[in-house]
């Protein structure tokens, strides 16, 4: 698919109210939530503020250098351009530029504080699932997206 397909308007301003969103909710619980506050909104759903210094759920925090996660991190972005660029499917191509605009929203947090910040906290009882941010939202529905396409090329297939 030709580059300037891909760019266009609606495209921009969707990229740039979800990027913005994201540094937005996370401007927020950096200046107004204090470091490991918990602030419960719901018996399951809590409103936090942590620094996440690794990858997805806090993995390799501290053992990997801030810069060299924003290299990875912009090298990824640039493999899921190729791979939306190689795409005709529409489901696809919108589950891609969903992860990247997560992605880049998570690189510019890396960039300005040299790690991540997570707020999202949801538990039942003693189980929880890591803090995460909206950009993390954007990528799990971005693969969901993706996933749900290939399910429905294999079942379109073995029809």
């Amino acid at each position: 698919m030709p580059f300037h397909e891909l760019i266009n308007l609606r495209k921009i301003l969707i990229f740039v109210i979800l990027i913005a969103f994201d540094l937005f909710s996370k401007y927020l619980v950096f200046y107004y939530i204090d470091l490991y506050q918990f602030i419960k909104i719901t018996p399951f759903f809590d409103i936090t503020h942590i620094h996440n210094f690794g990858i997805s759920f806090g993995l390799f925090s501290g053992t990997i250098a801030p810069l060299y996660l924003i290299v990875i991190g912009i090298l990824v972005v640039f493999f899921i351009i190729y791979l939306l660029l190689n795409t005709q499917d529409n489901l696809e191509r919108w589950g891609l530029f969903i992860i990247i605009c997560g992605a880049i929203a998570n690189i510019i947090d890396r960039f300005i504080n040299g790690y991540v910040i997570d707020f999202i906290y949801l538990h039942i009882n003693q189980y929880y699932w890591p803090a995460f941010n909206f950009a993390d939202i954007y990528i799990s529905i971005g693969i969901i997206m993706i996933l749900l396409n290939v399910l429905k090329k294999i079942n379109k297939n073995k029809e």
